[in-house]
């Protein structure tokens, strides 16, 4: 069984078990959270493709960790001309583990 589910405006193939990184969720370590924005759902005899969205699914997990990915250098030149900026970015990531896949 797996879902096609939708967070922080990226997509993500889901089973129950997998370990995943998305963007920043609120809450804290342990708590559950329910992921309603569900575009397909495969148990092993049915397909269901949502028009955008499957009703009534949804995607129950728990919060691993909370924390920041690795840093990112974004540089910019432009040459003969002394102009150079560099920065820094480190992005917030939620680290959660899927609990179970709901629908009916």
């Amino acid at each position: 069984m797996y879902a096609i589910i939708v967070t922080g405006g990226k997509q993500y193939r889901v089973s129950p078990g997998d370990v995943l990184r998305v963007e920043r969720l609120p809450g804290e370590r342990g708590a559950e959270v329910v992921l309603d924005q569900v575009l397909l759902v495969h148990d092993d005899q049915e397909l269901k493709v949502g028009q955008p969205l499957v009703e009534n699914a949804s995607v129950r997990g728990q919060i691993l960790r909370q924390g920041k990915g690795k840093k990112i250098l974004v540089y910019k030149k432009k040459r003969r001309k002394n102009y150079r900026r560099k920065q820094g970015h480190r992005q917030l990531y939620t680290a959660l583990q899927i609990q179970e896949i709901l629908f009916s």
